[in-house]
């Protein structure tokens, strides 16, 4: 019996020891996520926002601005992203970005959308006024 109390102690000190050292991968999601929520604002599906979003070229860098519908939102912690839809020259572009990517500058909030739907897919049918989100406007920014 000894022996084998002998082991176990042992046993138990290793693992002890192990996670003490190495942080767990929530501990390392957290960390990252408290970096990240206080510089995004609370975006939602239906509202129109204005992406800073930075480009790097050669050895320079820039911040080119998307301004467009959040169609959706996919994805939960660290993998999160949202699509964002933009009329250009007649043309519907949709862009897909990570919620909490470094290259994000800032998001910006031009206004609300008041919409009943959590994927806003529709809007890629509709053209001119269909198309356009009814804002929502008891909202604080």
């Amino acid at each position: 019996m000894n022996a084998i109390e002998e082991f176990e102690k042992n046993h138990i000190e290793k693992i002890s020891n192990k996670i003490a050292i190495a942080p767990g991968k929530e501990e390392i999601d957290k960390i990252k996520l408290d970096e990240f929520y206080n510089r995004i604002t609370q975006i939602k599906i239906g509202d129109m926002v204005k992406v800073h979003y930075k480009i790097i070229e050669g050895k320079r860098e820039r911040v080119q601005i998307y301004e467009g519908y959040i169609i959706s939102i996919k994805g939960k912690g660290i993998t999160k992203t949202f699509k964002v839809r933009k009329i250009s020259y007649g043309i519907g572009i949709e862009r897909t970005f990570p919620m909490y990517s470094p290259n994000i500058a800032k998001i910006e909030l031009i206004r609300r959308g008041k919409v009943r739907r959590s994927k806003l897919y529709y809007l890629r049918k509709r053209s001119g006024k269909s198309a356009v989100i009814k804002e929502k406007i008891n909202f604080k920014k």
